[in-house]
């Protein structure tokens, strides 16, 4: 089970070219599983479906919910799949499997005068707070994962025309737009502040830290949460909630859920549906409380 995981993992990354966290994820469920194989005492030629099922239903007695079985799910599919096309396996056991549907979880968002709070908050004259302004307008403005702005290097930016180039899941690479306040807030802090955090090691990372080397997702998830505390929002504020924001402020404000999509960097348009059930609540809600008869 062990040799032939290690190779399926190295088939996503140098064939499919999918990205490290995708592979991390694969391997945490293919480690489950093998655990669970020789608990059970089961090699890896006679699983079939039925056992397959059993290793299903234990992970979902361990409390995983429906939209991490699916997920589980389509890793044991193509993995067995796989092993099924390099002929280790006589037949397909995971083929007959059905992923359970996802549960209906609306993203949380942040209000937009909460968002003002914030950004106002940050005084760009303290320390770091050049930096740590563009991070969250560049947030806000771009909708970029928290992997994405990491990964974000000066030339990747075009600041004539607001445009950058980013590379997301599976190393697509898509043209997102910067809206003017973090324009000016980039340019306020590649001008005033960042040279100061330049030292001879320091690679074209947009973002750096105080030593000048790139800022780690650990650390940008600390400073929006240390900008929210010190906005005065108790609400728990993380990148992925801005990138929520995004799209659902842009949703209510008309835009195409298309256009969304393609911003959003989703492969699947019903991936970014779920921000229409989003602005359907918020209408539900305001029918409520304002029409007579609601």
């Amino acid at each position: 089970m062990e040799a032939n995981a290690d190779r399926f993992i190295r088939f996503l990354a140098t064939e499919r070219g999918l990205s490290d966290a995708y592979q991390a994820s694969v391997r945490q469920t293919l480690d489950a599983l093998a655990g669970w194989l020789g608990k059970k005492g089961i090699s890896l030629r006679d699983v079939g479906t039925d056992e397959l099922a059993a290793f299903l239903t234990q992970r979902k007695a361990e409390g995983l919910n429906a939209a991490s079985l699916r997920i589980t799910t389509v890793h044991l599919k193509v993995f067995f799949r796989w092993l099924a096309g390099k002929e280790k396996l006589e037949m397909d056991p995971a083929e007959p499997l059905l992923a359970p549907k996802p549960d209906m979880t609306l993203p949380e968002t942040l209000h937009a005068s909460q968002l003002v709070t914030l950004l106002e908050s940050i005084d760009p004259a303290q320390p770091l707070g050049r930096r740590d302004l563009a991070i969250l307008e560049l947030f806000y403005s771009s909708g970029l994962r928290l992997s994405e702005l990491c990964k974000l290097r000066m030339e990747m930016m075009d600041f004539e025309e607001g445009f950058i180039r980013v590379t997301g899941k599976g190393g697509k690479t898509r043209i997102v737009r910067v809206g003017n306040k973090a324009r000016e807030a980039i340019a306020s802090y590649l001008t005033n502040e960042r040279p100061e955090l330049v030292t001879k090691k320091t690679s074209s990372h947009l973002f750096i830290s105080v030593r000048g080397g790139p800022l780690s997702p650990d650390r940008v998830r600390q400073i929006v949460k240390e900008r929210a505390k010190m906005a005065g929002i108790d609400q728990n504020i993380y990148p992925h909630l801005l990138r929520h924001s995004f799209a659902t402020h842009l949703l209510e404000g008309g835009a195409d859920l298309r256009v969304i999509q393609e911003l959003l960097g989703h492969a699947d348009i019903s991936t970014t549906q779920i921000y229409t059930h989003v602005d359907r609540q918020r209408l539900k809600s305001v029918h409520k409380k304002f029409h007579p008869r609601g």
